[in-house]
C-alpha cells in the first residue's frame, strides 16, 4: 500500500508531467506560427504561408487538451495540497490570477486569427493578429513560473505561528528565482517545438516526400533549432549559477557533490552506492562544476555536508540532470551540423552527402522525442530537487498534503483520463493532416480551416 504522501506527489507529478507537454507546446507554437506567416507574407511564399495555417490548426487541439489537464492541476492544488494553499495561497494569489487572464486573452484572440484568414485586404492585420496570441502565451508561462520560483525562493510575507502575514505579492513574483527560471521555460518551450515541428517535417521527407514545401519546413525549424538550442544552453549555464548561490543543495545532489571544495570536478553518468555514498564508473570533468557554479574554476562548490541528511534531495535527480544535458547536447549538436551541412551545400562543397539523405533525417526525426525527454527531465530535476520541501524552508512537502482517503481512486481515475486523452489527440492529429495533406492543399490553390 502506497503511503499517502507518495499518492499525492505521484498523481500531481503524472498530472503535470502530462500536461507540460500540452503547455509546451502552447507556449512555443504561437511564435512559430507568427514567424512563418512573417516570412509567407514578406517572400509572397505559399509554402510558409501554409505552415502557417496547418501549424495553427494542430495548435488549437493541443490547445483543448492543455485547457483540460490545466483545469485538473488547479483542482489538485485545492483537493491534493490544501495544507499549501492555506498557508501560501494569499501570496500565490495574484500571479494565478494573471495567469487565468493572460490565457483569456490568448483565447480570445486566437479566436480571432482562426476564423480571418482570407477575411482582410491587407493580409498584414491578420499577421497582426498573431502578436496578441505570443504576448498571452508568454505571459500565461511567465506568470505560472513565478509562482514555481516561489516555491523554491519564497519572499514577500512574514509567516509566524503557520499565518502568512505582511504580504507584498510582487515582491513575491520576481523573487530570486524568477529570471533564470521564466528564461529556461520558455528557451526550453521554443527548442522543444522546433524539434517537435522538425521530427514532422524530417519523417515525411524520410519516406520519401521531396515536395519543397517539407523542405522549407525542415530548413525553417532547424535554424530555429539552432538558435534556441544555443540560447537554453546559455541560459541552462545561468541556471547553474542561480543554485549555486540560492539552492546550493540541489545542485550538490544533481551532481554527487558530497563534499564542500575548491575545484570541484562534474560527475557523468556513474553508480553511487548510498550507504558508503561512494561513485563508480562515473566520468569525472576538471574544475567543471566549480565553472558551472561561479564561472571559474578555483571557485568553492558547497557540497551536502553543509546540509542535514534530511534535508536532502533525492540523490537520484542525477541521472535526470544528466540525461537533460545530454538530450540538449544532442540538440544542440544536430542544429549545428544541420547549418553545417547546408552552408556546405550552398557552396558546392558537397557532393554525396545531402540534407536529406535517411541517416541524417532519422537523427532529426530521434530530436523530437528527445527534446520532449530532455524537457521532462529537466522539470523532475526541478521539482524533485526541491523536495523535502514544497516551500522552501517554510514548509515540508508532508505537511501540505491531505490526508483523505480517496487519493487511490483519484489516481486511477485520472490515469485513465490521461490515457484517453493521449489517444485522443493523437488520432485527431493524424486524420486532421492525413485528410488534407499540404500537397493537395497547393494544388488546389485553396486552404479550408
Amino acid at each position: 500500500m502506497l503511503d499517502q504522501i507518495v499518492l499525492a506527489r505521484l498523481l500531481t507529478f503524472i498530472t503535470l508531467g502530462f500536461h507540460i507537454i500540452f503547455a509546451t507546446l502552447g507556449v512555443g507554437m504561437p511564435l512559430f506560427i507568427s514567424l512563418a506567416e512573417l516570412i509567407g507574407l514578406r517572400k509572397k511564399d505559399p509554402h510558409y504561408h501554409l505552415l502557417a495555417r496547418r501549424w495553427a490548426r494542430g495548435y488549437v487541439i493541443t490547445v483543448a487538451i492543455g485547457v483540460v489537464t490545466g483545469t485538473c492541476i488547479a483542482l489538485q492544488l485545492v483537493f491534493i495540497w490544501p495544507g499549501f494553499m492555506q498557508v501560501a495561497g494569499k501570496v500565490i494569489g495574484l500571479p494565478l490570477f494573471l495567469e487565468t487572464f493572460a490565457f483569456f486573452f490568448e483565447a480570445i484572440f486566437l479566436g480571432v486569427y482562426l476564423y480571418t484568414w482570407d477575411r482582410f485586404k491587407n493580409p498584414w492585420l491578420h499577421w497582426v493578429l498573431s502578436i496578441p496570441i505570443i504576448i498571452g502565451s508568454v505571459g500565461s508561462a511567465f506568470f505560472i513560473t513565478t509562482v514555481n520560483a516561489f516555491m523554491n525562493t519564497p519572499q514577500g510575507f512574514t509567516l509566524a505561528g503557520g499565518t502568512i502575514t505582511q504580504i507584498d505579492p510582487w515582491l513575491a513574483m520576481f523573487n530570486p528565482a524568477t529570471p533564470s527560471k521564466v528564461a529556461h521555460v520558455l528557451s526550453s518551450a521554443f527548442l522543444t517545438v522546433s524539434f517537435v515541428l522538425a521530427m514532422l517535417a524530417a519523417f515525411h521527407l524520410y519516406r520519401s516526400k521531396r515536395h519543397v514545401y517539407y523542405k522549407k519546413a525542415l530548413h525553417f525549424t532547424m535554424v530555429l533549432g539552432l538558435i534556441f538550442s544555443l540560447a537554453n544552453t546559455f541560459i541552462g549555464d545561468l541556471s547553474g549559477k542561480f543554485l549555486a548561490e540560492y539552492q546550493p543543495e540541489k545542485l550538490a545532489a544533481g551532481e554527487w557533490h558530497f563534499h564542500t571544495e575548491e575545484r570541484a570536478k562534474l560527475i557523468v553518468g556513474g553508480i553511487l552506492h548510498p550507504d558508503t555514498l561512494q561513485v563508480e564508473f562515473a566520468l569525472g570533468v576538471p574544475f567543471a562544476l566549480s565553472i558551472l557554479a561561479k564561472g571559474t574554476p578555483d571557485a568553492t562548490v558547497i557540497g551536502l555536508d553543509q546540509f542535514p541528511r534530511d534535508q536532502w534531495p533525492p540523490l537520484y535527480i542525477h541521472y535526470f540532470f544528466d540525461l537533460m544535458v545530454g538530450l540538449g547536447t544532442y540538440l544542440l549538436v544536430i542544429s549545428i551540423v544541420y547549418v553545417i551541412v547546408t552552408l556546405a551545400q550552398k557552396r558546392g562543397k558537397l557532393m554525396r552527402l545531402t540534407k536529406w539523405n535517411r541517416p541524417f533525417l532519422a537523427l532529426i526525426m530521434a530530436g523530437g522525442p528527445f527534446a520532449v525527454l530532455a524537457m521532462e527531465c529537466g522539470w523532475i530535476y526541478a521539482e524533485v530537487g526541491r523536495q523535502p520541501w514544497i516551500l522552501r524552508g517554510y514548509m515540508r512537502t508532508s505537511e501540505a498534503a491531505t490526508q483523505a482517503a480517496y487519493l487511490p481512486e483519484m489516481l486511477i481515475l485520472f490515469v485513465l483520463l490521461y490515457a484517453f486523452l493521449g489517444v485522443l489527440v493523437v488520432t485527431v492529429l493524424i486524420r486532421l493532416f492525413r485528410q488534407t495533406p499540404p500537397e493537395m492543399e497547393l494544388e488546389a490553390k485553396k486552404i479550408i480551416l
